[in-house]
């Protein structure tokens, strides 16, 4: 079989545990969408964002709703690491490439199952973005990117883990860092030293590229700063998981 084969096969796989696991299908599909309803309904009149709060929130918390199910991913990739799965895949001489992928584009999948579910619910509680079909491709393209980048970079984190207990905790940052973000307030309404880290931390420009898709006005400077940090983020990601694989293997 090639590389192709092996990896549809363990995305299959991977995909299979991951539908069987509650609490991992909660945390990824469902927690943004409770998410959603806290900062609607809780926090929303709070907020004086200049638009409805819906229209505001939804950008950054499609970008929570990708990092929320990467514990499950840098979990995943430890079990398989830790508990010998990985020596019986080499003694079927499956290809390396083939597992690592398998647990990104399973990633990925998972995001954008979680994606339509947080915009379908986003719809219903009357988010009315201006965008054109040319712009929802556009938010599609960054979902993709950032989605590969993350589970890169999760998928890295899982196999430098020495647990699948620190897996799961080495992924809250990327959980937490949205939260400190241009996602639930302008940048501008945050204390000093939390305004500055906001603005220029990865996730504000790919909220932001987000946003601007979605009002039917792309920002070209926020998605060159998000294609940018995506590609950083995946490079790494890439070369860190590959290298530490090759290592532990």
């Amino acid at each position: 079989m090639s590389t192709k084969s092996h990896s549809l096969v363990m995305l299959r796989r991977d995909f299979k545990h991951l539908t069987r696991n509650p609490t991992s299908l909660f945390n990824a599909v469902l927690m943004p969408i409770v998410m959603m309803l806290m900062f609607v309904y809780v926090f929303g009149d709070a907020f004086n964002v200049g638009v409805d709060y819906i229209d505001y929130a939804t950008p950054g918390l499609i970008l929570l709703a990708v990092c929320y199910g990467l514990g499950a991913t840098a979990t995943s990739v430890n079990v398989d690491m830790t508990k010998g799965i990985i020596n019986r895949f080499k003694a079927m001489d499956v290809s390396r490439g083939a597992v690592l992928n398998g647990h990104v584009v399973a990633s990925v999948l998972t995001n954008l199952i979680a994606i339509a579910a947080l915009v379908a619910v986003a719809f219903l509680l009357g988010f009315d973005p201006s965008a054109s079909a040319l712009d929802w491709l556009g938010v599609l393209g960054v979902v993709l990117l950032l989605g590969v980048a993350t589970s890169w970079l999760t998928v890295a984190l899982g196999l430098a883990a020495k647990s699948p207990e620190t897996a799961g905790l080495a992924s809250v940052p990327l959980v937490m860092l949205p939260f400190f973000s241009s996602a639930i307030v302008p940048a501008e309404l945050m204390g000093a030293g939390v305004r500055q880290f906001a603005e220029y931390q990865p996730f504000t420009p790919i909220i932001e590229s987000l946003r601007g898709f979605l009002n039917g006005t792309p920002d070209t400077g926020a998605l060159m700063a998000a294609v940018a940090w995506c590609i950083g983020i995946a490079l790494v990601g890439y070369l860190w998981a590959s290298r530490t694989f090759k290592k532990r293997a």
